[in-house]
């Protein structure tokens, strides 16, 4: 696409991550986290947030390759080295119920090569001085994820030509993913949303005692919490923002119990976990815990992952989306999560979401975990879903309900 036309897509889509992803409301503050090749998009966030009357936004820079360089090169004694004010940062805008965007561009391969236990020791020491005294913050600010197409990334997902063919494809398909290419992409998320909410609340309405999944490489049984109440299009937050987390969204979700998880599941998309790719991997889970790992790439990085901490081995959270969904038809592997967890059914090692329990938002991490949902300092979602998978509701009785057939819905609510 030209120059103009680019610049107004790009418009556009910071209106719908302002408008939709975040909500913004006048007088907020605004934490952005980008890495180096997102400034324009950041740029564009910026005039978006301002115009909504943002009272400041605040980017929190990256850059992948000294990112790559700190791995390589540094001491690993230093490698769990973060410095206070960055958790000082944080707490400054989520006590205050500000506003977070996170901007992924992440090249899958980023950390190819480097020894699993030096990604662990980072992974760990940001667990401990970030994730454990943030996670009291969990509700407290509406927060959004959204991608932007860098070079890295795109070539990894169009190998073939130049990179700038590669990041015009990738634009391309992010647009279309998040429904930027249509004419008034804000009036067509609240469409999408109102359409998501419908299957939400028919799920709660059934309000199954576990789900049986079964496709090639894959028998598995979760069991979901008493408590439990599906969540799907938007999130509502203590500071009374409803918005929409993920752009793009294509998923409904709940708590797994994490006690009564059994069998053995194959992913079906390759995970990039922080620039490791894990690739035609399975789990196999008994009373609700990771028992055993496999996986033809990154098997040693997956092991270190659900080794994180004491419940990192257990289910948090349990997604359903059809194999219909746009991005699945699209027919493109995204190796992003943000991506291809909306193209696919999926299921996430760690902590589960507290709204995806009755009263979560306001239970302690022990009242949370009384209510047999995870609480981990990770989340890590990877996908099981294809146009191959059957999935039933087994309701409190016993009895065996249909939810999807070969990877589609088999109810219109």
């Amino acid at each position: 696409m030209d120059k103009t036309t680019f610049d107004s897509m790009l418009e556009k889509y910071a209106d719908v991550t302002v408008k939709v992803g975040l909500n913004l409301r006048a007088g907020q503050r605004l934490l952005v986290h980008a890495d180096l090749a997102s400034a324009p998009f950041v740029r564009k966030v910026a005039e978006a947030a301002y115009k909504s009357g943002a009272r400041l936004v605040d980017v929190d820079w990256g850059d992948e390759a000294v990112s790559r360089i700190r791995m390589e090169r540094s001491d690993a004694n230093n490698l769990a080295e973060i410095p206070d004010y960055i958790l000082s940062r944080f707490e400054d805008y989520f006590s205050h119920g500000d506003a977070q965007l996170a901007i992924f561009s992440s090249n899958p391969d980023l950390m190819d090569g480097i020894d699993p236990e030096r990604i662990s020791i980072s992974r760990k020491a940001g667990m401990e001085k970030l994730g454990k005294p943030l996670s009291k913050y969990e509700n407290a600010r509406n927060w959004c994820i959204v991608a932007t197409a860098a070079p890295d990334w795109a070539k990894k997902v169009f190998p073939n030509g130049s990179v700038e063919v590669a990041q015009e494809k990738l634009w391309e398909a992010i647009f279309k993913a998040c429904r930027i290419d249509t004419a008034d992409p804000v009036a067509e998320w609240k469409q999408h949303t109102a359409r998501l909410e419908k299957y939400k609340d028919y799920l709660d309405t059934k309000h199954y005692a576990a789900l049986h999944y079964l496709a090639p490489g894959t028998d598995l049984t979760i069991g979901l919490p008493d408590a439990h109440q599906w969540g799907g299009a938007q999130e509502t937050f203590n500071n009374g923002i409803t918005n929409t987390v993920n752009v793009p969204t294509e998923e409904v979700f709940t708590a797994a119990h994490m006690h009564k998880v059994d069998g053995v599941v194959k992913a079906t998309y390759p995970l990039n976990l922080g620039g490791v790719l894990i690739d035609d991997f399975s789990v196999t889970f008994k009373d609700g815990r990771a028992v055993n790992v496999s996986a033809k790439k990154g098997e040693a990085d997956l092991r270190k992952l659900i080794e994180s901490d004491e419940n990192a081995a257990r289910l948090g959270e349990v997604a359903l989306v059809p194999n219909s969904s746009p991005i699945s038809q699209s027919g493109i592997l995204f190796y992003n999560t943000l991506f291809d967890e909306n193209a696919s059914c999926h299921i996430a090692l760690g902590r589960a979401i507290r709204t995806s329990i009755k009263g979560g938002a306001e239970m302690t991490d022990e009242e949370f975990m009384a209510h047999d949902a995870n609480f981990s300092l990770i989340h890590t979602d990877f996908m099981i879903g294809s146009g191959e998978i059957n999935i039933d509701g087994l309701t409190a009785d016993g009895a065996r309900e249909p939810v999807m057939r070969n990877g589609e819905w088999t109810f219109t609510p």
